[in-house]
């Protein structure tokens, strides 16, 4: 048996998955199944677009719940770090980036989404800032293998 992976998340984010978890289980999986059902009692499934189309979300939903329960039974809480200046998994750090200040907090990787301000501790940007303080600069490498420089300016 493979053991499994740690999954590092802030309790918000550990609270919003199950949320979602729930939300599947609860709410999407039954209706798919009806879905299903009522597309059965159409007849011939071989060219019954309404079956396939319900089947197919139906994987789709299936996968989702098993990645996020996964998550919740492998879940290891990122508390919010004490205030020692550096930037932890857990803080919220600005950074200055050719003169446009940018925000995000370190979270782990099943949280992370970019485009909310939630970025990874394993993503280039997230390890360059770990262990920085304000004033101090980053190098972070981008995945061209070109680099560019980041001042943090504020941690949270």
């Amino acid at each position: 048996m493979a053991q499994s992976k740690d999954v590092h998340v802030t309790p918000e984010g550990l609270a919003e998955i199950k949320k979602e978890l729930d939300e599947l289980v609860k709410v999407r999986r039954p209706y798919i199944a009806d879905k299903i059902r009522s597309a059965r009692e159409l007849g011939d499934l071989s060219e019954n677009f309404e079956y396939h189309a319900a089947k197919n979300e139906q994987g789709f939903i299936e996968a989702r719940i098993a990645e996020l329960d996964a998550i919740v039974k492998n879940a290891v809480l990122i508390e919010q770090p004490a205030a020692t200046g550096e930037v932890h998994v857990g803080s919220t750090v600005s950074f200055d980036e050719d003169g446009a200040v940018e925000t995000y907090k370190i979270v782990g990787p099943a949280e992370a989404d970019y485009t909310a301000g939630r970025i990874s501790f394993e993503s280039e940007l997230g390890r360059a800032l770990l262990g920085r303080k304000v004033g101090d600069e980053a190098q972070v490498k981008t995945a061209t293998g070109a680099t560019y420089t980041v001042r943090v300016t504020a941690i949270e």
